[in-house]
């Protein structure tokens, strides 16, 4: 499992951006991400979550990051980003639905940041696969600064913890830091 003072993975993320040259209903492209783009000359919060339109990402964990956006940035966060182990198509579709318009909707569709994180769990329990536990970091140049693991890390975990990767508790972590610097 990566840790507080490691740099984060190095992965080549597919994205897709709208691209008006594109004719028809589906106005995109496919893009590649890296981690670099994302990461380098930036403190980011990164929060993960188990899926797309599922009932706590949907109605409290994601939610509540684009709610407190604005706060985030003026404790000095350029972006957030939330990753899921889902791809492109989905999470767009997702951010539309749930009118996501200012948190970063990531896929890891191969899964590959959330292996190479150390995060990534068997949820066949549910009949979701592999996918991500639930976490958030911030991320200063590439580097993790804090990290907020949920408890009982595991495969096929009864229930879905979500206690300490909330957007609120990431906001008191950063307060707190401020005033201490």
């Amino acid at each position: 499992m990566v840790a507080i003072g490691q740099k984060v993975p190095n992965v080549v993320f597919k994205t897709r951006v709208r691209d008006e040259s594109v004719e028809g209903p589906n106005p995109f492209r496919w893009q590649d991400t890296t981690t670099q783009d994302l990461f380098s000359n930036k403190r980011v919060i990164l929060f993960s979550l188990p899926g797309a339109f599922t009932p706590t990402c949907s109605t409290s964990h994601l939610p509540r990051y684009e709610e407190l956006y604005d706060e985030f940035q003026a404790l000095g966060i350029d972006s957030i980003i939330c990753i899921s182990v889902n791809d492109a198509f989905v999470m767009f579709q997702w951010g539309k639905n749930i009118g996501a318009e200012r948190v970063f909707l990531l896929p890891d569709g191969n899964s590959e940041f959330t292996r190479k994180m150390g995060m990534l769990v068997d949820k066949s329990n549910l009949g979701f696969g592999m996918r991500s536990w639930r976490y958030s970091m911030v991320v200063d140049n590439g580097v993790i600064e804090k990290m907020f693991i949920e408890d009982d890390f595991g495969d096929n975990c009864l229930f879905d913890p979500f206690e300490v990767s909330d957007a609120d508790t990431m906001l008191n972590y950063l307060k707190t830091a401020k005033v201490a610097a």
